[in-house]
């Protein structure tokens, strides 16, 4: 399978099998898609009004050496082997500790109803995620490191249980042979020195939650008592950035209906000093306002194109940023597994509510039908899981003839639960901003190379 498309004047040509990119001129390009299906004298007299016989002709030698090399118009591999890969050995590597269900703000997005997830405003309790991290390393086989997201709500609201479980966490790491990874999600409210300090010695990523320009921030991210939220946490998260390099930290934004020129948020982010920034489009029901809808689309994708130019542009005058959605890498990426399954959600990577129930992953947290165990009696619907380890880029329809299937390994199957009603399917206008965003940022790449 060949991908071709044309972006801020790069023709690029994606092979999808091997994740192989080639940046082509036009002739190149436009003979590609006629290689495979007719003669070169076919060929020519397609294009011969466009294009001199000559350079047709050495066109398709070159194309012909890049397809006999194995760098293009390669088979694919991997569906073969797929039940084999259904087969596979799993263990738990990741949890996301639901450390407080409740917040401190009101956000007009928020799918967690404001940190109750369907349910009761609580707090974890030391016990509950002792066994938590209990259960992790024990059913994490000779896995060595293990992620533990303190998330929310507002995880902040409960930063004492934090800092406890930070430290039973390490105290398991010598004998149990582990290593944890720790990441904290915050709006900031709370912040200060001392839990930057702790945060900056104990957490391997901090995600700090702010959606860009100030009165878009302030419009969707409100107080409980309706004020804006801007002025409070923006010196604090300045103060975490610079606290920490500018590494290992992302302000995370999202963008929704009303903001549509999100690239102004992104970029006024980069502009406050900012260097790690993801700015994400807003999962909701149809019903919101605030929802995206296909109509918005040619508009996102203008607005993602715009960016990709600039921060190439930035970059060059050696003052860029990372954007998360554009961050790909195209020598190594990710193993085989995690082309084909993604996020491990629902084997690899669970959510632990604030009483120690088992969810899939946090967006699935309150939905009852896939409550999955308890932190006292493990996993007791085995059923769950191997629902979710069967769920892969060859059990999606839709996923089966898209280039971007191995970037974005499916999807999310939490939005195609919420779309669909289950989770075998895609959220179909998140993929089209998904594929708009890939062909982004291997142009980045095309144009970094040069």
């Amino acid at each position: 399978m060949v991908h071709q498309y044309k972006n801020n004047g790069y023709n690029i040509v994606l092979d999808v099998n091997s994740g192989l990119v080639h940046a082509v001129d036009d002739v190149v390009y436009d003979v590609i898609p006629l290689f495979e299906e007719k003669q070169i004298d076919e060929i020519v007299n397609a294009l011969e009004d466009v294009y001199s016989e000559k350079d047709i002709r050495e066109a398709y030698e070159e194309i012909s050496q890049l397809k006999s090399d194995g760098v293009l118009f390669t088979k694919d591999i991997y569906e073969e082997y797929i039940d084999k890969f259904k087969e596979r050995e799993t263990v738990v590597k990741a949890l996301c500790l639901h450390i407080a269900h409740d917040c401190n703000l009101a956000c007009k997005y928020c799918f967690a109803e404001e940190g109750e997830y369907h349910g009761r405003r609580a707090l974890m309790s030391f016990e509950v995620g002792k066994k938590a991290l209990d259960f992790l390393v024990k059913n994490s086989g000779s896995r060595k490191n293990l992620e533990v997201d303190f998330f929310g709500g507002e995880p902040l609201m409960n930063f004492d249980v934090v800092k406890q479980l930070v430290a039973y966490g390490r105290s398991l790491e010598e004998p149990y042979h582990k290593k944890f990874r720790f990441t904290l999600t915050t709006n900031g409210v709370l912040l200060n020195d001392d839990i930057i300090e702790f945060a900056n010695k104990e957490m391997g990523n901090v995600v700090l939650s702010v959606d860009g320009r100030k009165e878009i921030h302030d419009m969707m991210r409100p107080t409980r008592n309706g004020k804006g939220s801007y002025d409070l946490i923006m010196p604090k998260f300045k103060k975490v950035a610079e606290s920490r390099n500018q590494t290992n930290y992302y302000v995370r934004g999202t963008f929704t209906h009303n903001n549509l020129d999100f690239s102004k948020d992104v970029l006024s982010l980069a502009d406050e000093g900012f260097e790690q920034i993801s700015v994400e489009p807003v999962v909701t029901a149809e019903t919101e306002s605030y929802a995206i809808r296909k109509e918005d689309l040619p508009q996102i994708f203008e607005e993602y194109d715009k960016l990709a130019a600039e921060l190439v542009k930035r970059k060059k005058e050696g003052r860029g940023f990372n954007f998360f959605h554009f961050m790909i890498d195209l020598n190594g990426g990710p193993c085989v597994y995690k082309r084909l399954s993604g996020c491990g959600s629902g084997c690899e990577y669970l959510a632990v509510t604030p009483w120690g129930d088992f969810y899939p992953c946090h967006q699935f947290v309150g939905e009852e039908k896939f409550l999955m165990g308890n932190v006292d009696e493990g996993i007791t619907k085995p059923e769950i899981s191997e629902m979710f380890k069967n769920c892969n880029v060859y059990s999606k329809e839709k996923c089966k003839n898209c280039f971007a299937k191995f970037f974005c390994s499916g999807g999310c199957a939490a939005n195609s639960y919420n779309f669909h009603g289950h989770i075998n399917d895609t959220y179909d206008i998140g993929c089209e901003m998904q594929k708009k965003r890939v062909e982004c940022a291997i142009m980045i790449k095309a144009a970094l190379a040069q």
